[in-house]
């Protein structure tokens, strides 16, 4: 029997969440499997992987094979390179001290790694919220500077009409007498 580590779709459609699954190659994508050893899902920024490496890697020391997918998943959480490393270490190419030593450096490395990316996603949220602020401050602005030439243009012809309107009988005035 042929088994193989891959994923298995669910979640509605255009939002699909991922479990990571070991089957019989045989079985359909969402069918039967042996065992669920995480999940995945590929919605969140970055991806949010959940995983029990040590059944992963007992997986693949008996022979199962990953998909291509599920292959990048297990490299990313590193169970590739310590399946890589515990080979050296039946081989006698390296103590199990250098492989344990070779894996915590890479684990290391790679939690800072995706720690940079999560705050340079938080700082990126921030910055475009306050560039966001500005925008609207400076368009603000200018709605305001409208608005005051706007009342300033009402006000001068409201006087002008004012003072049209008291020349007016000033006029009016001053023709009666003459005409009398």
């Amino acid at each position: 029997m042929a088994v193989k580590i891959r994923l298995q779709r669910h979640g509605k459609k255009n939002f699909a969440f991922f479990h990571i699954v070991v089957a019989d190659s045989r079985a359909p994508r969402d069918g039967r499997f042996i065992e669920q050893i995480g999940s995945y899902n590929p919605n969140t920024n970055p991806a949010t992987i959940v995983l029990n490496s040590e059944r992963a890697l007992a997986w693949l020391k008996v022979g199962a094979e990953p998909t291509l997918t599920a292959r990048r998943i297990l490299s990313y959480e590193g169970v590739m390179l310590r399946h890589h490393l515990d080979g050296g270490v039946a081989k006698g190419a390296l103590t199990q001290a250098d492989a344990d030593k070779k894996w915590n450096d890479w684990k290391v490395q790679r939690d800072a790694k995706v720690e940079a990316k999560k705050s340079g996603l938080k700082a990126a949220a921030i910055e475009a919220r306050k560039a966001a602020k500005a925008e609207e401050a400076k368009v603000n602005e200018a709605r305001a500077e409208a608005l005051a030439k706007k009342a300033a243009e009402l006000a001068a012809q409201k006087a002008a009409e004012a003072a049209a309107a008291a020349e007016a009988p000033a006029e009016e005035a001053a023709e009666a007498p003459a005409a009398e």
